[in-house]
Parts: structure tokens; sequence; C-alpha cells
């Protein structure tokens, strides 16, 4: 697949380097388009560089201006004809006004009306600016055109101001490009099943174990199954983090009540992704009142259930994958795990690493099956979803074809 990524003139500009980048990932040519705005904040070197393709800044090569020749006279209908999605982002308020009236000026614009792909524009402006009624109905009728707007962001913003304005996030925009590509249904037909969060073990009233997950890594693949077409059952842990609409979530607070859901939902499934911090170890014994304070005591413990160990024991054919945080000798207790519980593939992080994991919008993964090891370094864990799904995927594959003899 290829699309054309137009890059209009504002200070996020430079993002659009990284968004590049994320769909190159997912395995989509970019070829960039960049107004004479997006020059004074971005050089095209930086462009060519990372996608290894020709950048286009202007309606003709450069010294074609007064003799230009036929063929860069004829670019933009050549790009409208290759490309499978126009994505602008940035998009600034002038780039909205001309798509949304008509206005061709430049090869960006002219490349919008000529081209019959999907387009996918990420706004990103000053607040005023994208408040104005102007801006507004601008957007609405590139809405009723079937432009897909990925809204910006809310927070500080270059000018000073602190308002809605700020560029979607990476994640955000690669997502609403692979939706209109119809790159994200190959799970249609599945439906995935995901723990996640941390659990909590009752000592009193008001204390408890648990282990420090913030539930976003399994929120993350359970919005990312969703947009690929699956149907999700979330069954999620104590967490802030907010689930995805798409998902059908059930809500448990202790390791049993966890084994107990899975266990449930686990026959509608046909991919159980445990992504769940589970508590290993929960009191024997908890306090009916609060434990006041007397100075030193023992608390005894006992092993909570190993749902991995009776997933096995009650699956059909679904795929099931695994997840374990580990700080030492990080590889070799994945695949003992994965042997141990009869996984079809673990994904391990080292939780030693400071800035990613736990508590974090980042991870850097290892994917580990019975026959492939793949390295996920550093990066948002929507982007981990999206090569935990792949990997998936494949396995699947794998599955429905025939053995050759």
């Amino acid at each position: 697949m290829k699309i054309a990524l137009g890059v209009t003139g504002g200070i996020a500009a430079y993002k659009a380097a990284e968004v590049l980048r994320v769909l190159q990932d997912r395995g989509i040519r970019v070829q960039v388009i960049m107004t004479r705005a997006a020059q004074e904040f971005v050089k095209p070197l930086t462009f060519a560089a990372l996608s290894g393709e020709k950048v286009i800044t202007g309606m003709f090569s450069p010294g074609e201006e007064h003799e230009p020749n036929l063929d860069s006279a004829v670019e933009h209908i050549a790009v409208a004809q290759s490309i499978d999605a126009l994505v602008v982002a940035p998009a600034t308020a002038d780039i909205l006004a001309h798509f949304a009236q008509g206005i061709a000026t430049d090869f960006l614009t002219t490349l919008y009306l000529a081209t019959t792909a999907p387009v996918v524009v990420a706004p990103a402006m000053n607040v005023n600016m994208w408040n104005h009624p102007a801006t507004q109905a601008n957007l609405e009728i590139l809405r009723k055109r079937g432009v897909k707007i990925v809204e910006p962001g809310a927070g500080y913003l270059a000018c000073g101001m602190v308002g809605q304005g700020r560029l979607a996030e990476n994640d955000a925009i690669v997502a609403a490009v692979l939706e209109v590509l119809g790159a994200s249904h190959d799970l249609s037909g599945e439906t995935v099943l995901i723990t996640a969060g941390p659990t909590r073990e009752k000592i009193d009233p008001v204390r408890y174990l648990t282990n420090r997950s913030s539930g976003r890594m399994g929120y993350a693949l359970a919005e990312s199954a969703a947009r690929r077409g699956a149907r999700v059952l979330l069954i999620s842990g104590p967490t802030s983090v907010t689930p995805p609409g798409a998902a059908e979530v059930t809500r448990v607070e202790s390791t049993q009540e966890m084994r107990d859901a899975v266990l449930h939902l686990l026959p509608q499934s046909s991919i159980l992704i445990k992504t769940a911090a589970v508590a290993d170890y929960r009191p024997k014994s908890a306090a009916g009142q609060k434990i006041k304070r007397r100075g030193p005591m023992t608390l005894e413990l006992e092993a909570t259930p190993d749902i991995l160990k009776e997933v096995w024991s009650k699956k059909t054919s679904q795929i099931i994958v695994g997840f374990a945080a580990e700080t030492e000798n990080v590889l070799e207790n994945a695949r003992q795990k994965l042997l141990a519980k009869n996984l079809d593939a673990i994904v391990v992080n080292d939780v030693s690493r400071e800035g990613i994991g736990f508590d974090s919008d980042r991870n850097a993964v290892t994917i580990i099956t019975r026959d492939d090891v793949v390295e996920v370094p550093e990066t948002t864990k929507w982007e981990v979803a999206q090569r935990v799904l792949d990997q998936i995927v494949k396995l699947r594959q794998q599955r429905k074809s025939p053995v050759k003899a």
C-alpha cells in the first residue's frame, strides 16, 4: 500500500516525521508532499531520507517554473491515481479552508481535488483558530464529504495558550489511516478475550496486595483488536484507564474473580491474551476489621489460582498468548513459561528498565513463539499492540493453512 502524506506549515510539522516512521513500520509506502510553509519548519531532505521516496515540494520541479516539462505538469494526476489514501498531518486552518472550498493553489490542494482515494486530516492550530466558526464550518463540509478528521488534543500549545489544537497522537493518526485503508480488519470474525490491569488481594477492609500495573498495555490491545475487526471481551482489574468503547468490559478485583471471569468467557473466544498482572499470592485469611498498628506482624500467604494452567486444561482451539514481566534472565525465563504453560506465544519485557513498562505509555518487548523470536524496540504501547496482533494473525494463518506432506 502507498499513501501520500501532506505536511503543512505549522510547528507540529516536525511530528510528521514520526507519523511517517510508524506508517512504514506498518508496511506502508509513504510519499511526502510539503507545502511551501512546511519547508520553513522542516527541510525536505529529512522526509526524503526517512521515506526513501521523492519529496514533492511544488507543482513543478526546481528550475522549471518558467519552462515546466509535461511530466511535472501532470504529476499530481499520477500521484492521485497511485495512492491508496491521502493523509495530511498537520493540517492547518488554511489547508482545511482550501480543501473545503475546492481551491487548488499548490500541489497538495490540487492532489486533494484529483484523488478519489480516502482522505484523512489531522488538524493542528491555535485554540482560537480551531474554535472559529469558519474552521468548524469547513470541518463540517469535509466530514459530509467523507473526509476522516482526527481531532486535535487539548493542552499547552506552542503559542503559549491552553486548549484544543495540539496535533493528535501518532497512534490515533495511524489508526485512522489503517481504518480507511481497510488494513485493520484482519481480525474480523475473531473474538478476542483480553485480561488487563492488576488484581487486589485483601489484607483487611482498607489494605490489599497488588502489582504495579496501569492496564495500559491490555487496553491498547483491546482498542487495537477492535479496530482490526474483532469482537473484544475485556476483563479488567482496578485501573483508572478508560476502556475502549467497542469492548465488552467485565470488571473484577481479585485473582479468583479474574479466574472465574476468564473461564466463563473462554468458550466464546478464539484468542486469549493475558496481559493482566495478577497477584501470585494472597493472605491466607483476610481480617474482617482494620488491623491496628501494634508493632511487627507476620502475614501468612497462600498461592492464588494459576489461571493459565487452568485455561490450558479447558481450551479448545484458542490461540493463547501470555505476558511476562521479568527483571533478570528475561528470555530464558520467558521461554520456560512458554513451555510450562503450553502457550502459543509469550510477550516478555524487562521491567527493570526505567521509562517503559509499568506506569508508562511506552514499552519494549520480545514476542516469542514456538518458531520465532520478534524484537520490538522501545515504542508506544499502541504500536506494541499492533506487533503482538500481527504475530497472532500469523499464528492463526499457520493453523488454517493445510499441512503439506
